[in-house]
């Protein structure tokens, strides 16, 4: 009798796509830094990407001065390093230029290992807000911090254009997506919190930086709505004893308080993108900002989904005449597989870019400093 043939063994594919991400944003802290980082994550598993995090979870800490409810890790380039070795990375992603950032760039550079960066906040004029110290020095930290990279990555076309004016350099464009079904149109209160129409609402950290007496000190019909905490909230409570604070919203609870809202105000001049933007478009709501980056990137002139002016009071009462549909419109096409797919291909061109520096190095040309 013939022989009956065994199975042959199943072969085992190719091994999954390894990426660290390392980030000195991270929970418990509520801002667009983290909801890009957790949202992009999601996105890359579905890509068959491995995530590995170096969050400051695990780290002891100290408070930020002048922000304690941002804490600093307290960590060395060696403890980073064996965190990332542990992971074993294909790609190593540094998210902030904070501790943990900067541990982690020290010890890439002493291994040459490639990594790309994020620039996802004003870092100078967010430090410069709170200490004294001059824009020029932190936008020199700022290039020595990027400059290294394979990829700096920026939400904006208008900000890659500044920054390359400060001397950054391997600028790639990373845009941002939003849920279009959490943040979604839904039928609006005749009173909402109890207030008097048209309702003129903000979203966000309640911090300096933020810029809200811009918005908190205009002469607007209706009321005004505060979403969000920060070091400025008790302050800016007291001081505006007329505005609704409505503290941290999460989930259906800030998706339903955005769709109360007749206009969104963003009236700050330092965010490098603005996700409440794009969360308050999607709720159906036109957005009343300064034409700076990020409004002018997200709200394209004859939109009809905002007003953009100088003049954030001529901003807020035209956005009044505004396309709740035309909002809508625009925010569904920005999509986060889209931004995802976007992300990732920088991370695997910041590797490429740094084989290219050592091949050049092999040939005679001077290489990239590694000494970090």
């Amino acid at each position: 009798m013939p022989s009956t043939p065994l199975p042959s063994p199943s072969l085992p594919g190719p091994p999954p796509t390894r990426l660290t991400i390392v980030t000195d944003a991270w929970h418990p802290q509520v801002n667009g830094v983290v909801r890009s980082i957790e949202t992009t994550n999601r996105e890359l598993k579905k890509m068959g990407v491995e995530v590995s995090m170096i969050t400051p979870e695990p780290f002891r800490s100290a408070p930020m001065p002048t922000y304690p409810e941002i804490r600093l890790s307290l960590v060395t380039p060696a403890r980073i390093g064996r965190m990332i070795e542990a992971q074993q990375p294909d790609y190593v992603h540094i998210a902030t230029e904070g501790p943990l950032g900067l541990m982690a760039r020290r010890w890439c550079l002493r291994n040459k290992r490639a990594f790309s960066t994020t620039y996802h906040t004003r870092f100078p004029e967010y430090v410069a807000a709170r200490l004294p110290l001059p824009l020029s020095w932190l936008y020199a930290y700022v290039r020595w911090f990027h400059n290294r990279g394979g990829a700096c990555m920026v939400a904006t076309e208008s900000l890659r254009r500044e920054l390359t004016a400060h001397g950054i350099k391997n600028l790639s464009l990373w845009s941002r997506g939003i849920d279009t079904t959490l943040f979604r149109l839904r039928d609006k209160a005749e009173k909402p919190f109890g207030l008097a129409r048209p309702i003129f609402m903000t979203v966000g950290r309640v911090a300096v930086e933020k810029n809200l007496p811009a918005f908190l000190d205009l002469d607007l019909p209706g009321s005004k709505v505060v979403v969000g905490d920060g070091p400025a909230r008790a302050e800016l409570q007291a001081r505006y004893p007329d505005v609704h604070f409505t503290g941290m919203l999460h989930g259906e609870a800030l998706a339903e308080a955005y769709t109360q809202a007749d206009v969104f105000v963003f009236p700050s001049k330092t965010d490098t993108f603005g996700n409440t933007i794009l969360e308050a478009l999607a709720s159906g709501v036109p957005v009343a900002a300064y034409p700076v980056t990020g409004p002018i990137d997200i709200i394209p002139a004859g939109s009809n989904a905002g007003a953009l002016d100088q003049d954030l009071q001529v901003a807020c009462i035209a956005a009044l005449q505004a396309s709740p549909d035309s909002a809508r419109r625009l925010a569904e096409t920005y999509s986060w597989q889209a931004a995802t797919e976007q992300f990732f291909d920088n991370v695997v061109e910041a590797k490429e870019q740094r084989r290219k520096r050592g091949l050049r190095g092999r040939f005679g040309t001077r290489p990239a400093d590694l000494t970090g």
